[in-house]
C-alpha cells in the first residue's frame, strides 16, 4: 500500500483564510469524484467557514475526559475505519487531550498518511518549530504548540496561503476573525501591522527555503552539477587581512543587486591555523558579515583555492569576490600562479570578482626564508659541523685507499644529515658546502687541489650538496610544523581555559585577565576603565606599564612584564576582543536592570488604563444606569422596581469598590508603599470571616484546621484579603461535588495554610503567570475581575515576610501555599 500525499496549507497569522481554502479545496476535491471527509475542523464561529462545510462528510468527533472536562478530539480511529482517499485536517499543531492515541495532531495526520490517506491540513508560520523562538521575539507570545520542520519538509506539497497585513486587520475589525470583545486587545497586540508583516516575511522566506531546498534536491538526483541562478548567491574570501571589510561591502553590494541575494563570508584555515590570520580582524569581519545580512563560515583545507571554489559549489553560489593578492611582484614570479590565478581557472561558471584594496601588491621583496629551529638548536648545528667535519676528515684520511671514495662521501653525507637535525637549513647547507669541498680537497684526483678532473665528479659533487639542502628542507619544515602545531595547542588551551572558567561560573573579566598573565608570563595584569580598576591579576604593578592596550572607547588592559613576542602579541587581540565583549555584557545587563523597573511600570501604568477604560465600565454604567431610574420623575415604578434597582446600584457600586481598591493596592505595591501592620494573629480568625466574606457554606468549602497551630505574625486584614482572593479561584475551578479544601499546619517556624482544587489545574511552565497582574489565564468573561487576585495575595504576603506558592494536587488540580512566620515567643503549640 502506498503512502498518502500531504498538502500543507501555511499562513502567517490566523484569518488568513487557511481552513476556507482547506475546505475548498475538499469541495473541489469531491466534484472530481473523490472520497472527500473532514476529519476535524475549526471554525471557531465564523459563519461563512461554517457554511463551505456544509455538505461535506464529517466524522464526529470523540469525546474525551480530562480532570472533570469533556474535550472533543478527531476520532483517529474512525477517519481510518471510515478510510476516504482524502481527509481534511485543520490545525496541524493542535495538541491533543491527555489520554488521546497521539499526543500532537501532526502524528495522527502520520498514521493517516501511513494507511495510504491523503491529508490536506492547515498550519500557522508561528507554530513552525525552527522559527518559534524568532516570532516569540518578534509578537511577545510564545508558543507551545509546535510542529517539527520535517514533517512539513516532508510534505508533498507546501502552500501559502497569503493575504496583505493591512487587509488582515480590516477583516478582524469587521469581526470576521474573532469575536467583538476581543477585537481591539488582537488589533492592538498580537495583529499589529509590524508582528504582520514580519509574520508574513517570515512565512515567505520559510516557504523560499523549502523551494531552493527541493531544487537542489532535484539537481542532486539528476546530477545537475552546474550552477542555476535561480538566486544570487555570493561568496566573499576572507583572509583575516585588512582588505575584509571592503570585500565584504562589495559583495553586499552585489547580493543587494538582486531580490533575495544571499552572502556568505568565508574564511579557509589551513595546517598553520591561526599562524597566518588576525583572530581579531577574522572576528570583526565574521560580525560585520552578519551586520550586512550575510553568515559567517569557516572551514579548513590546505589547497585554499580548490577549497574555497569547492565551498562555493557545494553552496550553489553564482559570484565569488576574492581580493587581489597581497604579495609583491617578485614574490609572485618566484612562487608561481597565487590564490586568485586558481580560484579563476577552477571557477567554472561561477563569477569571479578580484577586488583591489589598499594592501594589494605589497613590497617588491623576496620572499623571505627563515628557519623554523631556534637560533640555540642552530649555533648547535653550527658548533657539530665545526667540530665534526676536522675530526672526520682526519679519520677519513688515516683510512684513506683507492677504492673508499664511495664510503668517504657517504660519511660526509651522514655528517650532513646530522647538523641537518640538528641545526637546520642554514647549518646544513654550510657543512654540505665545506665538506663537498673538504672531498674534493683530500679525496677527488688530483688531491690537495680543489679542481675536480672527471666531469662526473663535479656532477657527483653537486648532486651531494643538493641532497644535503633537501634533507635540512625537510628537517625544518618539520620543524616549522611542530612549532605551529604547538602553538596552535597552546592557543587552544588559553581560550579553552577562558571559557571553561566562565562556564564554571568564575568571573568573566577575572578569568580572562588572569588567564592572560599566565599565558604570557607577565608580571601582572590590569584592566581598568579610567581610574577604577575592574580586573587584576598578579602582584601589586609598580611603576608604568610596559604596554597599554585599549580594549574599547572606556576601558583599557595594562600589561606590567616583559614585552610580548611577536606570537603573543598575535594572540593578544583575541583575549581583548572577549574583554570587550564581556564588558559590553555587563553594561547592558546594568542598562536592563535599571530599565527593566521602568518597563514594569510602564506595563502596569498601560494595564491601569485599559483596566479603568474597559473594566470598570461595566458596573459605572450598571450603577448609573440604576440611579437614573430611580430619579426619572416621569417614570411610576412599582415597589419591586425600585428594590431591583436599589440592589443593581448597590452591587455595582459595591464592584466598582473593590476593582478600584484592588487597583490602589496593586499601584502601592509597585510603588513600594504598602502599609503593613505585624501582630500576632490566629489563623482560625481570619480563614472563618473570609467563608462569610465569600458566603461559601459546608458544602462550599471543607475546613480541617489543626487547632494547636501557633499565631503568626501577620497583618489581620491583609491576610484576610490573601484568603479571600486565593479561596475565591479555588471556589471557581472546583468541579461540582468536589469542593476545595483548607487546611493548617506548623513547621518549625512556620505555619503553611493550604488551599487544595480538583480543577483543571495549571502547565507548571505558566504558574509564574498567577501571579503577573491582569493575567486571568483563559478568563475571558470580563465578570471575574482585572486579574489582580494572586498578583495582589503574593504582594501581600511578601509585605508580611511569607510567601505564596503554587503545588501539583494529587489525582489533578492545584494547591495554593501560603507560608508565614510563628509570632516571636509563640513557638510551636504541643
Amino acid at each position: 500500500m502506498s503512502r498518502g500525499r500531504l498538502r500543507v496549507l501555511l499562513g502567517a497569522a490566523p484569518g488568513v483564510g487557511k481552513t476556507y481554502a482547506m475546505l475548498e479545496e475538499g469541495r473541489d476535491l469531491r466534484a472530481e469524484g473523490r472520497d472527500v471527509v473532514v476529519a476535524v475542523v475549526e471554525t471557531h464561529g465564523r459563519a461563512a467557514t461554517a457554511a463551505l462545510a456544509e455538505g461535506l462528510d464529517v466524522v464526529p468527533r470523540t469525546q474525551v475526559e480530562h480532570r472533570g472536562v469533556t474535550l472533543a478530539e478527531m476520532d483517529l480511529d474512525a477517519v481510518l475505519a471510515r478510510r476516504p482517499q482524502v481527509a481534511l485536517v485543520d490545525e496541524l499543531a493542535h495538541t491533543n487531550a491527555p489520554g488521546s492515541r497521539h499526543a500532537k495532531r501532526w502524528q495522527d495526520v502520520a498514521a493517516l498518511l501511513d494507511a495510504g490517506i491523503d491529508v490536506v491540513t492547515t498550519v500557522n508560520v508561528q507554530h513552525v518549530e525552527s522559527l518559534n523562538d524568532v516570532v516569540q521575539t518578534i509578537t511577545g507570545v510564545p508558543q507551545r504548540e509546535t510542529v517539527p520542520d520535517s514533517v512539513l519538509r516532508g510534505a508533498d506539497q507546501v502552500e501559502l496561503v497569503d493575504l496583505a497585513p493591512q487587509a488582515l486587520r480590516e477583516r478582524l475589525a469587521e469581526g470576521n476573525v474573532y469575536p467583538a470583545e476581543r477585537i481591539d486587545a488582537a488589533l492592538s497586540h498580537y495583529f499589529r501591522l509590524g508582528n504582520l508583516t514580519a509574520l508574513r516575511e517570515l512565512a515567505l522566506l520559510w516557504l523560499a527555503d523549502e523551494v531552493d531546498n527541493a531544487l537542489r534536491t532535484y539537481r542532486a538526483e539528476h546530477e545537475i552539477g552546474g550552477t542555476w541562478e535561480a538566486r544570487e548567491r555570493v561568496v566573499v574570501a576572507l583572509t583575516g587581512g585588512p582588505e575584509g571589510e571592503t570585500l565584504l561591502r562589495r559583495g553586499a553590494r552585489i547580493a543587494a543587486r538582486s531580490a533575495g541575494g544571499q552572502l556568505l563570508a568565508v574564511h579557509v584555515t589551513g595546517q598553520t591555523g591561526l599562524r597566518e590570520s588576525s583572530p581579531q580582524a577574522l572576528a570583526a569581519q565574521a560580525a560585520l558579515a552578519e551586520t550586512l545580512g550575510g553568515t559567517y563560515h569557516q572551514v579548513v583545507g590546505d589547497d585554499v583555492a580548490r577549497t574555497l571554489v569547492e565551498f562555493a559549489r557545494t553552496h550553489d553560489a553564482t559570484q565569488l569576490v576574492i581580493g587581489l593578492s597581497r604579495r609583491g611582484r617578485l614574490a609572485a614570479a618566484l612562487s608561481g600562479p597565487g590564490v586568485g590565478a586558481t580560484v579563476i581557472r577552477e571557477s567554472g561558471s561561477i563569477d569571479v570578482h578580484i577586488v583591489n584594496h589598499a594592501a594589494a601588491g605589497g613590497r617588491a621583496a623576496l620572499p623571505r626564508l627563515r628557519g623554523a629551529l631556534t637560533t640555540r638548536r642552530r649555533v648547535l648545528g653550527l658548533v657539530v659541523s665545526l667540530l665534526g667535519g676536522p675530526l672526520l676528515t682526519a679519520a677519513l684520511v688515516g683510512l684513506r685507499t683507492p677504492d673508499s671514495l664511495v664510503a668517504d662521501v657517504l660519511a660526509y653525507q651522514l655528517l650532513v644529515v646530522v647538523v641537518a637535525l640538528v641545526g637546520g637549513l642554514w647549518p646544513a647547507l654550510f657543512t654540505a658546502v665545506m665538506s663537498g669541498l673538504t672531498l674534493d680537497y683530500f679525496f677527488i684526483e688530483p688531491v690537495r687541489t680543489v679542481s675536480i678532473g672527471e666531469p662526473l665528479h663535479a656532477v657527483g659533487l653537486v648532486l651531494y650538496i643538493v641532497n644535503g639542502m633537501l634533507v635540512s628542507l625537510v628537517v625544518d619544515q618539520a620543524a616549522r610544523r611542530s612549532r605551529v602545531a604547538r602553538r596552535a595547542a597552546a592557543e587552544s588551551e588559553l581560550m579553552l581555559a577562558v571559557a571553561g572558567g566562565v562556564l564554571r561560573g568564575q568571573d568573566v573579566l577575572g578569568a580572562l585577565v588572569a588567564r592572560a598573565r599566565e599565558a604570557f608570563g607577565l608580571d601582572a595584569v590590569r584592566l581598568r576603565e579610567g581610574d577604577d580598576v575592574r580586573a587584576q591579576d598578579g602582584a601589586a604593578p609598580q611603576g608604568a606599564p610596559s604596554a597599554t592596550v585599549r580594549v574599547d572607547d572606556v576601558a583599557v588592559l595594562d600589561l606590567h612584564g616583559s614585552p610580548l613576542d611577536a606570537s603573543a602579541a598575535r594572540l593578544l587581540p583575541v583575549v581583548v576582543t572577549q574583554l570587550a565583549g564581556a564588558l559590553e555584557q555587563e553594561r547592558l545587563r546594568a542598562t536592563a536592570s535599571a530599565v527593566g523597573p521602568l518597563v514594569e511600570a510602564d506595563q502596569v501604568r498601560s494595564a491601569l488604563l485599559s483596566a479603568v477604560s474597559h473594566d470598570l465600565r461595566r458596573p459605572l454604567a450598571a450603577a448609573v444606569t440604576a440611579i437614573g431610574g430611580l430619579r426619572a420623575a416621569d417614570v411610576d415604578l412599582s415597589a419591586a422596581d425600585r428594590a431591583e434597582l436599589l440592589a443593581t446600584a448597590d452591587e455595582s457600586l459595591r464592584t466598582l469598590t473593590t476593582l478600584v481598591t484592588d487597583l490602589l493596592d496593586v499601584s502601592r505595591l509597585q510603588a513600594g508603599v504598602l502599609g503593613v501592620s505585624l501582630a500576632a494573629t490566629d489563623v482560625e480568625d481570619v480563614i472563618l470571616p473570609a467563608l462569610d466574606e465569600l458566603g461559601a457554606g459546608p458544602d462550599d468549602v471543607v475546613l480541617d484546621l489543626d487547632p494547636d497551630v501557633p499565631p503568626v505574625a501577620a497583618d489581620p486584614a491583609l491576610l484576610r484579603r490573601v484568603i479571600v482572593n486565593v479561596l475565591a479561584n479555588a471556589i471557581h475551578v472546583s468541579p461540582p461535588g468536589r469542593p476545595p479544601h483548607v487546611s493548617t499546619s506548623a513547621f518549625g517556624e512556620h505555619l503553611e495554610i493550604r488551599v487544595v482544587d480538583h480543577g483543571p489545574g495549571v502547565a507548571p511552565d505558566r504558574r509564574d503567570q498567577l501571579f503577573v497582574p491582569f493575567q486571568r489565564l483563559g478568563d475571558t468573561d470580563n465578570l471575574t475581575g482585572l486579574g489582580l487576585g494572586l498578583a495582589l495575595s503574593r504582594g501581600f504576603t511578601e509585605g508580611m515576610g511569607g510567601t505564596l506558592t503554587s503545588e501539583d494536587t494529587p489525582g489533578g488540580g492545584l494547591t495554593m501555599v501560603v507560608a508565614l512566620p510563628v509570632a516571636a515567643g509563640a513557638g510551636v503549640r504541643p
